[in-house]
């Protein structure tokens, strides 16, 4: 038994994603807990993982309300990066967007529930938390928000969107993604633009990515933890944050900061 504040999912690629849940101090190896019984209790205590403030509710994804409105990574441009303001000087922390906006980002293609742009500084880290079974890095580009322009201008030919439970189902098709790029990149050409603002990855290869899974579910249940604070089943897999399992999926990024009992 184990029990500690939550935090997502952390996945390291090898011939299988291999998964590790931290739980207060802990870290708990999942591959291995694979085909057993796990127990998950929520006991209502949440904590914001900033400010160690006990909270009801929690913001952003781990955050109590003055953190997720005082932080620059709890930003709306955080989520749309095209939104960046740290040019016109409104960023909430402008040390913290010299730090993570004003740095180089890899625009990438990704096959989730079916090809995807994406934007990100972390590969293949960004790949694994979508659950992609295949993704292509397409362009460097200098900054976030140069990140964020391409994104959105691809995003007019190819999604940039996961349907999380066709994901879950196990259900997709490999794509030659690197077709998709070529035709992508020769469309973005139209909008010179934008597509000086990013450089083209020559070389790069198609990345697989094999998932934990013993079973896929063939229909989506999701847990809640709010409303059922007990759940409980054999764990059949681990895909992108969630947890599968034979009762149901958990969303576990979703609980971050939440203090949970594990058996």
């Amino acid at each position: 038994m184990v029990y500690g504040s939550i935090r997502k999912l952390v996945g390291s690629l090898a011939d299988v994603v291999q998964y590790k849940l931290p739980v207060g101090d802990e870290s708990i190896d999942l591959n291995s807990r694979l085909g057993k019984p796990i127990r998950l209790e929520f006991r209502g205590e949440i904590r914001c993982i900033e400010c160690g403030r006990d909270t009801r509710k929690s913001f952003s994804q781990g955050f109590c309300f003055p953190c997720s409105q005082r932080l620059a990574c709890c930003d709306l441009c955080i989520v749309k990066p095209e939104l960046c303001h740290f040019d016109k000087g409104t960023c909430r922390e402008p040390a913290w967007g010299e730090a993570n906006c004003l740095i180089p980002h890899t625009v990438y293609l990704s096959n989730t529930s079916g090809v995807k742009v994406g934007i990100t500084r972390k590969v293949p880290s960004r790949w694994v938390d979508q659950g992609a079974i295949q993704a292509l890095p397409v362009l460097h580009v200098a900054d976030r928000l140069s990140s964020g322009l391409v994104e959105t201008t691809l995003s007019r030919w190819v999604g940039d969107k996961t349907n999380w439970r066709k994901m879950l189902k196990g259900e997709v098709e490999p794509r030659d993604l690197e077709s998709v790029r070529d035709d992508l990149l020769e469309r973005l050409e139209e909008v010179a633009s934008v597509a000086r603002l990013g450089q083209r990855i020559d070389g790069a290869k198609v990345v697989s990515l094999k998932y934990p899974v013993l079973e896929y579910p063939g229909k989506i249940v999701s847990h809640n933890l709010q409303k059922t604070p007990v759940v409980e089943g054999t764990l059949l897999g681990i895909k992108g944050q969630y947890l599968i399992l034979d009762t149901g999926v958990l969303n576990v990024r979703k609980y971050t900061g939440h203090f949970l009992q594990i058996d």
